[in-house]
């Protein structure tokens, strides 16, 4: 697994937060290790005390306490509840960023590897652009009453 976050304007985004392979991510896990010890710092130290926090519907990011650590850790925290159940991908990082460079890898270490480098020679163009996509691709979703968009977009 691993995470980011972004912003548009000025520095665009923090370091790539990996979680070891093999570690099971439950609620406990994406709590202590992911929010506490690495990504809700960051995005302060990137962001200050204004920013939107958006994650999906996967189970550790629905746990009850991590909702309530959500809701009383960041300014903006959009609820999981309020994404369809079977969402197309409503997360910039993932619709713009992550499927950009598609070719085959051998291992995990491999994998990491290249995202490492990837993420340090990404361009702020692309992480403007996604965010200004999100919007438009929210409506979309919305006219879609949940289901799949990327062809009406």
């Amino acid at each position: 697994m691993v995470s980011v976050a972004v912003r548009s304007l000025g520095h665009r985004f923090t370091n790539l937060f990996f979680i070891d392979q093999g570690t099971k991510v439950n609620g406990q896990c994406y709590r202590d290790v992911l929010l506490h010890q690495q990504l809700l710092s960051a995005i302060r130290d990137l962001s200050g005390d204004f920013f939107t926090f958006q994650q999906d519907n996967a189970p550790a990011h629905r746990a009850r306490e991590t909702m309530q650590l959500l809701t009383c850790e960041t300014p903006d925290f959009i609820a999981p509840a309020l994404w369809p159940a079977n969402s197309p991908d409503l997360n910039p990082v993932d619709y713009q960023m992550w499927g950009k460079h598609r070719s085959r890898m051998h291992d995990v270490d491999q994998l990491k590897s290249r995202l490492i480098r990837e993420w340090e020679h990404f361009h702020q163009v692309f992480i403007d652009g996604a965010i200004r996509q999100w919007r438009p691709r929210l409506r979309a979703c919305i006219r879609a009453h949940g289901g799949h968009f990327e062809h009406r977009h």
